[in-house]
């Protein structure tokens, strides 16, 4: 049920004014059994071992250091700055959090669906991208260096997402044993 897909931006996803501004937007789905919560969702999102990862080059990189702890009120709704980025719309299924540069978007979302007779949750994992404007041509544009690098964005929020799905799978199989 689980499988990592690229799919359209749903019409009521946050990351479509990113897309209505012209920049570069992608959108990510997975569907789970069980009713999986938006706060879990984005909780077990931050939390996996792959995006340990990446809040380590943060800390280390960019001196924007983050917790398990704070993952889990940013997931709560408690804080509204986690590593290096801000939130900047919330709602009861959704979160689309800005870097601290203003130039990249993160955008996770939860709905609710039925396989066959099974309830279930489609998770969402997006992404949006500002254009930079070319010096030469005036023309705005995809950074050249992500341009290069966006292949690898594709896997990697694809293993960031299936990273979610197993740790989300994970907590359910401990709860009921």
């Amino acid at each position: 049920m689980s499988s990592i897909r690229a799919c359209p931006l749903p019409d009521v996803a946050l990351l479509n004014t990113c897309l209505a501004n012209g920049e570069y937007t992608d959108c990510f789905a997975a569907d789970v059994a069980g009713s999986i919560s938006h706060e879990q969702f984005v909780a077990a999102f931050y939390t996996t071992f792959v995006f340990k990862l990446e809040r380590a080059i943060l800390k280390w990189a960019v001196a924007k250091p983050s917790t398990d702890a704070q993952a889990k009120q940013l997931a709560a709704g408690a804080i509204d700055e986690f590593a290096a980025w801000h939130v900047e719309q919330r709602c009861p299924d959704q979160l689309l959090m800005s870097d601290f540069q203003s130039r990249t978007r993160s955008w996770l979302m939860v709905a609710p669906i039925t396989v066959g007779n099974v309830a279930g949750t489609r998770l969402y994992f997006g992404s949006a991208v500002v254009p930079v404007t070319n010096r030469k041509t005036g023309e705005k544009e995809l950074d050249p260096v992500f341009r290069a690098l966006l292949g690898f964005h594709k896997i990697y929020s694809k293993v960031l997402l299936r990273a979610a799905v197993n740790r989300l799978n994970s907590i359910s199989r401990s709860r009921v044993e």
